[in-house]
């Protein structure tokens, strides 16, 4: 592995005395020396932003502060260590105050203090080039042509609501069944916003029990319940400043519903167990899988809370409402399974791509990620074959015809059936599908002539 040179500028008016530091720290083959004998030419320099600079505090042509202090406002990432002529600490502790790294008297043992301050300026240096290096992968990672795949006219409008979310702090409401990647869409909007370098901070309302979940965003007081042994700072905290990201919110209880949204009006918090008021300041985004509005018809979430939370809302159409995305996303997906893997590259047959096409995708692009990944591990070749792709044949694009077995009705009970288990029992999206009523469908199921089992839902 390659390491990346440490830049170092050393700058004296001693022309000797410069030779000789650059010299001692150039044998150093992980060091990048430039010699500078003027505040001038540092100056004209700076733009190179240096890792750290050795300067003389005593320089004939600049005073030591207004050098330092365009050191700082051109170059502030620039570690300084100040090499000065005399020892006296009232101008040490003065410079430390300013920002200087280290303070070094010359004398016989400089250059060997100097090497030192730099070796353990290396440590430093390689951790705050990891960290802006990530930065830059989270920036690259979450823009919005890289999370989301596609040309349809609905992703597009998508691109779009992202880009007005992140343009603003307004609450953020995404919609849209298992799997389309609503978390990811959050994640996007937070690291294209202003609020990028604060936390995101996700909660996943159905994976908390009711009973745990007002502690988790809240937090508690040491003793505030049995098993509170210490003091837990809730979820709305750590989001300061930052995101706050509530999925999956309509499966949340109805008595907690309002503690949020109060929360929410007076952008404050208390932990349980105390009377202390904490202000805060988080962006909002929620998601869900539920149609909240038929929740407020059944009596399962508050209305206010909805118009709360409604802000920019943001539908993410289900895959079966992409087809012309899918070839696209397929693709994507085996370019980035055999390159993470080393497989080398792969392609999809023509059978394959109509086997692909042909097939409804009720688990979204998790699926399809799915099916993919495991079609590159099965292909025996280049070729992606239609064998290699297990799907799943119950899909209700492959629903058998009736035959003598069947009434009509026990048919049409059977085919409904059917559709809520693979779009996992989302009424609206099967009553669209199948162009039947919404309220025929829930008439059926209060009758007990359909099925609806609870799963566990991930965003």
């Amino acid at each position: 592995m390659l390491r990346e040179a440490v830049r170092i500028f050393v700058v004296d008016d001693d022309e000797i005395y410069v030779a000789r530091l650059a010299h001692y720290l150039s044998l150093n083959p992980d060091y990048q020396v430039k010699k500078f004998y003027s505040a001038k030419t540092l100056s004209l320099a700076l733009y190179e932003k240096p890792d750290v600079i050795t300067l003389d505090y005593s320089l004939p042509d600049v005073k030591g502060d207004a050098l330092l202090n365009q050191v700082k406002e051109i170059s502030p990432e620039t570690q300084v260590i100040i090499i000065s002529g005399q020892e006296d600490i009232k101008v040490a502790i003065d410079l430390f105050k300013k920002g200087v790294h280290d303070y070094i008297v010359k004398d016989a043992d400089t250059e060997q203090r100097l090497w030192m301050a730099i070796q353990n300026l290396k440590e430093t240096l390689a951790l705050k080039k990891e960290v802006e290096d990530l930065k830059q992968e989270v920036e690259r990672k979450y823009n919005f042509q890289n999370i989301i795949i596609g040309n349809s006219d609905a992703i597009k409008k998508v691109f779009r609501l992202m880009e007005k979310a992140a343009e603003t702090n307004i609450t953020v409401s995404i919609t849209g069944e298992t799997g389309t990647g609503k978390e990811l869409v959050a994640k996007a909007i937070h690291f294209n916003s202003e609020r990028k370098k604060k936390s995101f901070v996700p909660v996943n309302v159905a994976a908390i029990p009711k009973e745990l979940l007002e502690s988790e965003l809240f937090g508690h007081e040491k003793g505030a319940f049995t098993g509170a042994a210490s003091r837990r700072i809730g979820k709305f905290e750590e989001a300061h400043n930052g995101t706050l990201f509530l999925d999956e919110i309509g499966e949340m209880d109805i008595n907690l519903q309002a503690k949020l949204l109060r929360a929410l009006q007076e952008k404050e918090v208390s932990r349980i167990g105390s009377n202390e008021i904490i202000k805060i300041n988080a962006r909002i985004i929620v998601a869900t899988h539920r149609n909240l509005k038929e929740e407020i018809a059944k009596g399962n979430f508050r209305e206010d809370l909805y118009y709360r939370l409604l802000g920019l809302p943001i539908d993410l159409p289900p895959l079966r409402k992409r087809e012309n995305d899918i070839m696209l996303i397929a693709k994507y997906f085996v370019d980035q399974f055999c390159k993470e893997n080393g497989l080398g590259k792969k392609r999809l047959s023509f059978n394959a791509k109509h086997k692909l096409m042909s097939y409804s995708f009720p688990g979204n692009i998790r699926e399809i990620k799915s099916v993919i990944e495991l079609a590159c591990v099965m292909a025996e070749g280049e070729e992606i074959i239609e064998d290699d792709l297990q799907l799943n044949i119950s899909s209700p694009k492959n629903i058998s015809s009736p035959n003598g077995n069947y009434t009509l009705k026990e048919y049409t009970l059977k085919l409904i059936q059917q559709y809520l288990d693979e779009y996992n029992y989302d009424v609206l999206a099967v009553a669209d599908k199948l162009n039947v009523g919404k309220s025929t469908i829930y008439r059926m199921i209060n009758n007990d002539q359909l099925k609806i089992v609870k799963k566990k839902q991930d965003a």
